[in-house]
């Protein structure tokens, strides 16, 4: 039987006077979080059709079998050096809390074995690893948090599972629940830059490829790869071909995060900032399109990732003190 969602209590975030811009909350995240001194052990772990991924584990000294065993699933272009994995990495050692960092394919600063890569539907790989982890850790609570394309992934799966979801918890911080809409967004205004900064990202792996396999399965160019000059053309020509969907929009349609809400029976927290430049209001879920295990938050301020607040000499990370608080309240630590 799934555990039902206990009351949440938390005072809302307010951005600070400083940075009330949505861009400003999405970039200063990333430069003014402090820069951690973190340990973590790495693991190569291999998947069933030959390919492999790399977790990078956390395991405190004074760790205990009751403590929770965070999974964190890393965004678009993400890794171990996001400023919001190094957050709740450090959140974690300090509150004495173990945690793995689940690597998408390729994303561990080395190509993967095979010419596909991963995607915001992908929960496959999410799934063994979480399985993989179950099997490690009987009995220990585990508690999935991914953030952006990642949150996606987890709400998905946990969507997919339903009543066998082997988690305790899951959070999903600024998840683009709505694929296409999420797209167009970033491909507008001054949201462009975000999107030029990803597609460089994305098109620096996808040439990669194009000279590790001789025989790659699709009619790409490097001179075609250069020339993409949107996410949603990246997907058209790359991302969805290569996994199996016949254009972005059948990809965008199948692997949105939307249409799984309802299926969801473990506590879980998904939080949205209202100014977010990547994403639009289409990902903001209806009522009725959330199952009653869900707890949403819709802040005013926070942009993409951001929700820094507090004063220009000592900026304070809300993250850092919601995601543990709504764990230990679901958890009843």
């Amino acid at each position: 039987m799934q555990a039902q969602l206990r009351p949440v209590v938390h005072a809302p975030f307010q951005p600070a006077w400083w940075l009330r811009h949505a861009h400003l909350q999405t970039i200063f995240a990333k430069y003014l979080s402090p820069k951690q001194q973190l340990n973590t052990a790495a693991e190569i772990f291999s998947l069933p059709d030959g390919d492999e991924l790399q977790l990078n584990w956390l395991h405190p000294e004074q760790t205990t079998a009751e403590a929770p065993l965070l999974i964190l699933l890393h965004g678009l272009a993400g890794d171990i050096n996001s400023h919001y994995i190094q957050a709740m990495l450090a959140q974690c050692r300090a509150l004495s809390w173990s945690a793995v960092l689940l690597h998408f394919r390729g994303c561990n600063g080395k190509p993967n074995k095979l010419p596909r890569a991963y995607h915001s539907g992908d929960t496959a790989d999410a799934a063994l690893v979480i399985a993989e982890v179950t099997r490690r850790y009987p009995g220990r609570p585990l508690v999935a948090v991914g953030y952006s394309l990642g949150g996606n992934v987890l709400l998905k799966y946990c969507g997919e599972q339903a009543g066998h979801n082997p988690l305790a918890a899951a959070i999903a911080v600024c998840p683009p629940l709505s694929l296409s809409a999420c797209a167009k967004r970033i491909n507008s205004g001054s949201s462009k830059l975000y999107q030029r900064y990803l597609l460089g990202r994305l098109k620096r792996s996808t040439l990669l490829k194009l000279q590790q396999f001789t025989d790659f399965p699709l009619p790409l160019t490097p001179e075609q790869v250069q020339g993409f000059t949107s996410i949603e053309q990246f997907d058209q020509h790359f991302t969805a071909p290569i996994h199996g969907f016949k254009n972005a929009q059948d990809y965008y349609q199948r692997a949105s995060g939307m249409a799984f809400l309802r299926h969801i029976q473990v506590p879980t927290l998904i939080i949205h900032a209202r100014d977010d430049p990547f994403l639009s209001d289409e990902v903001i879920p209806r009522a009725d399109e959330l199952s009653g295990h869900i707890h949403y938050e819709l802040t005013r301020g926070g942009g993409h990732v951001g929700f820094v607040y507090g004063s220009i000499l000592k900026p304070q990370f809300w993250l850092n003190q919601r995601i543990p608080a709504f764990i230990t309240q679901q958890l009843n630590l």
